[in-house]
């Protein structure tokens, strides 16, 4: 019996569902990524990926996760702002700020911020996802409390196993708008004959 074991094993060991739903959750925050004409790994659709339902639901509250602890961080950014530098790395003038009171403080704000990193790093364990988490979604998500992601279900199977499909994406990006209000019924001539007769 699997009396209080949570999730899905997916047929896998746990080291291999551990490493599978890393790639996955780092394959959806890659697709945010900058590209280019000649990128031949460019995403389809960006913030979106397409993988069995039953994957979707697992991989899900990672993201979700993940994006709540950078959202939680941008606030130790903020604050650190106005104590950072503009200068060059290896500069005299940035070399200057490092042994002043300045780079203290900076660095006092700064750190929950990147522990935060720290803490996704573990949980992806790809610098890429975890850069592009940090700026561009978890901004893109600051007003929202929760429910960064939805997963839409696909009408045709997987082929080879027929496997019920699913989309996994980010909330926002591809809303659907409200369909717009009907346009008004259009009145003939004979109907105003009829109704001022």
């Amino acid at each position: 019996m699997r009396h209080r074991k949570r999730g899905r094993t997916l047929g896998r060991s746990s080291s291999h569902r551990k490493a599978m739903l890393q790639n996955m959750v780092a394959s959806l925050l890659l697709t945010e990524r900058e590209t280019d004409e000649f990128d031949p790994n460019a995403p389809k659709v960006r913030g979106r990926i397409v993988t069995t339902l039953h994957k979707a639901k697992e991989v899900r509250p990672l993201v979700e996760r993940c994006i709540t602890i950078a959202r939680k961080s941008m606030g130790a950014r903020a604050a650190a702002a106005p104590f950072a530098t503009t200068a060059k790395r290896g500069s005299d003038a940035w070399k200057a700020w490092r042994t002043s009171d300045q780079w203290k403080k900076w660095n006092a704000a700064i750190a929950p911020d990147v522990a935060a990193r720290r803490r996704v790093f573990q949980i992806l364990r790809d610098k890429a996802a975890v850069s592009i988490l940090f700026s561009t979604v978890a901004p893109r998500f600051a007003d929202r409390p929760g429910g960064y992601t939805r997963i839409l279900r696909l009408a045709t199977p997987r082929l080879g196993d027929a496997g019920p499909r699913a989309i996994l994406e980010f909330v926002g990006v591809h809303d659907r708008s409200r369909r717009p209000a009907r346009a008004p019924r259009p009145e003939f001539e004979s109907e105003k004959r009829t109704v001022a007769s």
